[in-house]
């Protein structure tokens, strides 16, 4: 499925949020209209798509990288098998 203009903004933020003044979380909220956790929600879910992939290759295999480290062996694929 194509990415929306919802998704490309969220993968142009994560890509661009230095240069915003003040704290992340204030600038997802007041930016992309989002409460941090949604956001953090959809950008998990878009980095795992191939649209996001071809948008800004460089982003998300640094984000996928990011996570591989953060998350312990399996944590997130146990919720994903209930």
């Amino acid at each position: 499925m194509p990415l929306t203009d919802r998704d490309r903004a969220i993968l142009d933020f994560e890509a661009e949020w230095r240069r915003h003044a003040g704290a992340k979380e204030e600038a997802i909220r007041s930016d992309l209209g989002l409460s941090p956790a949604r956001y953090y929600q959809l950008l998990g879910r878009l980095i795992d798509t191939t649209d996001a992939q071809e948008h800004d290759p460089m982003l998300v295999k640094r984000l996928r990288r990011l996570r591989e480290v953060r998350l312990p062996e399996g944590a997130g694929r146990a919720a994903d098998a209930r």
